[in-house]
């Protein structure tokens, strides 16, 4: 049987809000400001979800401190102010929220976004008072490392058991597992479905509207 959840915490990036191509891009401009050869697409999408300097590990490994610290300089110039293309919001994503608002759910979101980012996205698309919490990876530890999680149900006191982790990449699914809560999979992101089931979600959603019927299953 499904449990009876109280806290429903969602990842941002390909689970809220459509957001790879600007990712990519952004990567894309910060190699070429820093003149080193820019890693393929498909490599770049598959580190959105980390913190930005676990995602650099990946891209670059054996990457020093500096090396990490200006490239994250340049991504974020793009991001937060050079960078035009389009970031949306999935389709049915405020609906969604609104009725499990309605319900009484804690909403949070854990992300492998910064703060300013985040900070960026929540008032562009005015969901800041959707959500009771929020964590970023340069704030703790970077997923798949409980601690945004565990941050989230101590500051709203949530047992795991009552908590639902809702996310697009095994870095989400692998978080729950390590703080013991559960996790909810959606397939349109950036990891296949193959890739999520090795964690055994409860359930993989193709569309974010699917969420409130298989919360009252």
């Amino acid at each position: 049987m499904k449990p009876d959840f109280k806290l429903l915490v969602f990842d941002w990036d390909g689970t809220l809000m459509d957001s790879e191509a600007r990712i990519v891009s952004c990567v894309r401009a910060a190699t070429q400001d820093m003149a080193i050869e820019t890693p393929a697409d498909e490599q770049i999408r598959d580190i959105i979800g980390l913190g930005l300097k676990e995602a650099l590990e990946k891209l670059f490994p054996g990457s020093d401190a500096p090396f990490k610290e200006r490239f994250i300089d340049f991504y974020r110039h793009y991001f937060l102010h050079e960078d035009s293309t389009p970031s949306r919001l999935f389709p049915h994503v405020r609906d969604v929220l609104d009725y499990l608002a309605s319900q009484d759910y804690l909403l949070a979101v854990a992300t492998g976004k910064g703060r300013p980012g985040l900070n960026k996205v929540l008032q562009e698309t005015g969901l800041a008072p959707r959500f009771h919490a929020t964590r970023c990876a340069d704030e703790t530890f970077s997923k798949p490392h409980p601690e945004m999680l565990l941050q989230i149900m101590d500051e709203l006191g949530v047992t795991p058991a009552d908590t639902l982790m809702i996310g697009d990449t095994e870095y989400d699914l692998q978080m729950a597992i390590n703080a013991g809560t559960h996790g909810l999979a959606v397939s349109y992101g950036v990891h296949t479905v193959d890739r999520l089931n090795q964690f055994n979600p409860l359930g993989c959603l193709d569309d974010i509207s699917e969420l409130s019927d298989w919360l009252k299953q």
